[in-house]
């Protein structure tokens, strides 16, 4: 590995999937990152909220951590979808109160 900032600050530089994937070291196709980075990452996101509490504390194990949960956000979208993995709440059917179902998010739930 090559010398690094700081991961903290690392982390405040990186703005695209891309970015993250590079400084990661985790080998992608852009390709499939050029059609769902937004789906990528926030599977990133999601990975490691549901595993906060296993969050290491020096920046090497850290860096492992991080590497080992956005490979997986990547691999889960080589061979799937949005809409099959159900990212983002748009695709997740609930029964609606007429019948039948919604995939209606409302405006409130957006920007959590």
């Amino acid at each position: 590995m090559t010398s690094r900032p700081a991961l903290d600050e690392a982390l405040r530089e990186l703005v695209s999937a891309e970015d993250f994937l590079a400084y990661f070291e985790v080998p992608y196709t852009a390709a499939v990152v050029q059609v769902k980075r937004l789906h990528i990452l926030q599977r990133f996101h999601d990975y490691l909220r549901r595993h906060a509490a296993e969050m290491p504390t020096d920046d090497a194990a850290r860096v492992a951590f991080y590497r080992k949960w956005l490979a997986q956000a990547y691999t889960d979208f080589t061979c799937s979808d949005g809409r099959t993995e159900k990212v983002f709440a748009v695709f997740r059917n609930i029964p609606a109160a007429g019948g039948g179902m919604s995939s209606f998010v409302p405006l409130d739930k957006v920007f959590r």
